[in-house]
C-alpha cells in the first residue's frame, strides 16, 4: 500500500479548495476553480431551432400575438432577444449577429456572445434556425371577408362637385393614414363614386372620424354621424359607422352671391364661415344654415390677376385678357397703388377683390 503524506495532491486542512477537484484557490462561483467553473457554467442557453410566422398575404409578421409591420433584421432581433437566455448573473453582456438565408422559410442565425461571469470572461459561439410559417393576420382575414366598420361617404351643398374635387378630398384620406399609428385595421375595403357623390367603407371607426375633421378643418362642411347595430359580441353591441361629409359648394377665396352683396370666405369655423364683403371693408361670420341660400359667382380659379395701365383714386384701366380691348374697373376697398390687382368675371363684368389671406398662396400670376 502507498501512503501519501498529509498535503500532497490535496490542500491543506483548514484552507479552501475547489470542491470539484480540490485545486487550491483562486476559487469562482460556489467555491470551484476556474476550469471547474468554465465546464459546468454557459453563459447562454440558445435554441435549435425557433419559429415565426409571416401573414402570407400581406407580409406583416406576428409578434407575441401581435401583427406588426417590420423588416427582417428587427425579426432575427425580436427572436434573438425572446429566445436567448443569459446566466442570472452575466454582466457586461455582448452580441454580435450574423445570418444567412438556407431558403425561403430558413434563415440560419449566429451568435458570438462575451460576457462576464464572477470577473471570469465568457466568450461562446452559437446558432439558431429560424423558421418561418405562413399565416393569415386579423386584417387580411377580414378583407377577404369584405369586414368594415365605417362607411365615409362625401357630399357637397350647393353644387355638384367634379371628379377632380372627389379626388382631391379623397387623397387626404392618404395623408391621414400616414399622420397616424399604423394600425393594421386602417384599411379600405371598398370605394367607389357613388349617386351623388364617393364613399369609401374602411375597416376603422377612428380612422372614419379622424378624416371627418381633417375635411371640416380643410375645406368646411358639416360631418352627420349615425351608429347602427349589426349584432353582438360577447354581450356587447356590435355597430357600424356612417359618416355624412357634406363640402360647401363654395371655397375659400370663391366670391358668392349672400344677402344681396358679394362677399369671399376667408377662413373655416367650426360651425360656418368667415366672409369679408367685396365692395367695402366688413368682415362677419355666418352658420352652415345661413349660407346655404348662397350661391357661387366666381370661383378663385377662375380669377385673374392683372396688371394697371392706368389708375386713379377709384378706378383702374387694364387690358382685358378676354377681348384684347381696354377695360376699367372700381379698384378694391384696400388698394394702394398697386400696379396689379385680382379681379373677376361676374355677371358679365369684371369686379376688383380685395386682398386675403389665401391669395398669397394662390398659383395665379
Amino acid at each position: 500500500m502507498h501512503l501519501r503524506r498529509v498535503g500532497e495532491g490535496m490542500s491543506e486542512l483548514g484552507t479552501e479548495f475547489c470542491l470539484v477537484c480540490g485545486s487550491p484557490p483562486p476559487l469562482f462561483g460556489e467555491r470551484m476553480c476556474e476550469s471547474c467553473l468554465r465546464k459546468r457554467i454557459k453563459l447562454a442557453e440558445v435554441p435549435e431551432n425557433v419559429p415565426w410566422v409571416r401573414c402570407a398575404r400581406c407580409g406583416i409578421v406576428e409578434i407575441q400575438g401581435k401583427w406588426v409591420n417590420i423588416s427582417e433584421d428587427e425579426v432575427w432581433d425580436e427572436l434573438i432577444q425572446r429566445n436567448l437566455k443569459f446566466h442570472v448573473d452575466a454582466e457586461d453582456i455582448a452580441v454580435g449577429v450574423e445570418t444567412r438565408t438556407i431558403s425561403d422559410r430558413h434563415t440560419m442565425i449566429y451568435l458570438q456572445l462575451e460576457g462576464v461571469i464572477d470577473s471570469l470572461l465568457f466568450q461562446e459561439e452559437h446558432s439558431m434556425r429560424a423558421r418561418m410559417a405562413n399565416g393569415v393576420c386579423l386584417t387580411c382575414t377580414r378583407r377577404a371577408g369584405n369586414y368594415y366598420e365605417a362607411t365615409v361617404q362625401l357630399r357637397s351643398t350647393g353644387r355638384k362637385l367634379s371628379e377632380e374635387e372627389y379626388q382631391n378630398l379623397r387623397a387626404t384620406l392618404d395623408i391621414v393614414r400616414e399622420s397616424l399609428s399604423d394600425d393594421p385595421m386602417f384599411f379600405i375595403t371598398n370605394e367607389g363614386p357613388v349617386t351623388g357623390g364617393y364613399d369609401v367603407v374602411m375597416g376603422s371607426k377612428g380612422l372614419a372620424r379622424a378624416w371627418g375633421r381633417h375635411l371640416t378643418k380643410e375645406y368646411g362642411g358639416q360631418v352627420v354621424e349615425t351608429n347602427s347595430t349589426v349584432g353582438r359580441k360577447d354581450g356587447i353591441d356590435v355597430t357600424r359607422l356612417t359618416l355624412l361629409y357634406r363640402k360647401p359648394g363654395y371655397e375659400l377665396g370663391d366670391v358668392v352671391r349672400w344677402r344681396d352683396n358679394h362677399w369671399r370666405p376667408s377662413s373655416w369655423t367650426k360651425d360656418g364661415a368667415i366672409l369679408e364683403r367685396v365692395d367695402r371693408q366688413e368682415r362677419t361670420g355666418a352658420t352652415w344654415r345661413d349660407l346655404e341660400s348662397s350661391q357661387v359667382k366666381s370661383r378663385m380659379s377662375d380669377h385673374i390677376v392683372v396688371d394697371l395701365i392706368n389708375q386713379d383714386s377709384s378706378v383702374g384701366e387694364f387690358l382685358d385678357p378676354t377681348t384684347w380691348v381696354m377695360a376699367s374697373v372700381r379698384l378694391p376697398w384696400d388698394h394702394n397703388g398697386k400696379a396689379a390687382i385680382r379681379i373677376a368675371r361676374i355677371d358679365g363684368e369684371w369686379i376688383a377683390l380685395h386682398s386675403m389671406a389665401i391669395d398669397e398662396n394662390s398659383s395665379i400670376e
